[in-house]
């Protein structure tokens, strides 16, 4: 028999702090542009009659800096849309640990938590490394669990002086209040992203909710919220005109919506309008913003290494904490 961690939702969140986790971010995305961490594309399974999808997204990866002998992980996620009107995350599902020699389960943990952190704290680490130094008005465009996760992960990230919000169903951008007391609510996407520094779209629209004339000279823009080919937030200009930073080449090629009907159309080449994967960037083997007037974007596509590297983390945490259950299976 062996010992299984099992992490609940509140487990998560008790043991996965957003500044850690930024810095585990930053570190798993140098190994796998580096090559040390190993991820290959999330499967997709999509049956006609059912109400959501399910992805399998593997990843494996050791720490450098220990012994340790490696670790394998799956995240096994469904996205459901119609979650949110009964009060649910749209993702739900695990994170599962495997131990790199035995291949026996570790830990198993709650995926909406994982995701909800490691997302936004990819993000952060992002735009700490592309965004202008004096950028000071944030734009968030979305009401989600995501928008509420990467207000709280970016409010460090730079001095901000103002920090907006828009939504569709404007309640939704009113309730992020919450964490942002001082947020000011837009009413309209335009109006909450003219004049930013930085602008992040985290929605969950099949088209474009950013239009490239509505960006000032030198923003920069985390798009978040589409990781699928037959969905995109941002439109093919704003590929066209950006230096474009992604998690992955390969997942880009493969599931980014908007960079596949830039290729399309004709707007961009192809591989070669990618300046860097943002490990290239963080490790300083790739340059990012050139210059200040730079329009800069930042393709999440969220891959399997940020669970693993977050679950890794989490787990640590919740053993020094002595939270969290143990199962023998």
């Amino acid at each position: 028999m062996m010992s299984v961690l099992v992490l609940s939702d509140a487990d998560v969140r008790s043991a996965l702090e957003l500044g850690e986790c930024e810095r585990a971010m930053a570190a798993a995305l140098i190994a796998y542009s580096r090559g040390s961490a190993h991820v290959p594309l999330r499967f997709i399974m999509r049956p006609p009659e059912a109400a959501g999808v399910m992805a399998l997204m593997p990843a494996y990866g050791s720490d450098e800096a220990t012994d340790d002998p490696g670790t394998f992980a799956l995240k096994a996620i469904c996205l459901m849309p119609g979650n949110p009107q009964r009060g649910l995350d749209a993702h739900q599902g695990t994170v599962t640990l495997f131990d790199g020699e035995t291949g026996g389960p570790t830990a198993i943990l709650n995926t909406s938590a994982v995701t909800e952190v490691r997302t936004a704290a990819a993000t952060a680490a992002a735009t700490r490394a592309l965004a202008r130094a004096d950028s000071r008005v944030l734009t968030v465009l979305g009401g989600s669990v995501q928008a509420r996760s990467h207000l709280r992960a970016l409010a460090g990230v730079r001095d901000w002086e103002q920090i907006r919000a828009y939504a569709p169903t404007r309640e939704h951008a009113q309730a992020l209040t919450a964490v942002v007391p001082e947020l000011v609510v837009a009413g309209s996407a335009r109006e909450a992203v003219e004049g930013a520094d930085v602008v992040v779209t985290v929605t969950s629209s099949r088209r474009p909710v950013l239009e490239h004339e509505w960006l000032a000279p030198g923003a920069h823009v985390n798009a978040v919220g589409a990781s699928t080919p037959d969905a995109w937030e941002v439109s093919v200009a704003t590929v066209a005109a950006a230096a474009l930073f992604c998690d992955s080449r390969e997942s880009l090629r493969n599931e980014a919506g908007e960079f596949r009907e830039a290729i399309a159309e004709g707007a961009i080449g192809g591989d070669e309008h990618v300046r860097a994967e943002i490990g290239e960037v963080l490790a300083g083997d790739a340059q990012g913003r050139r210059d200040d007037a730079e329009l800069t974007l930042f393709r999440s596509l969220g891959i399997a290494v940020e669970d693993l590297a977050a679950a890794r983390v989490a787990v640590a945490r919740a053993r020094e904490l002595g939270i969290g259950t143990e199962v023998e299976l």
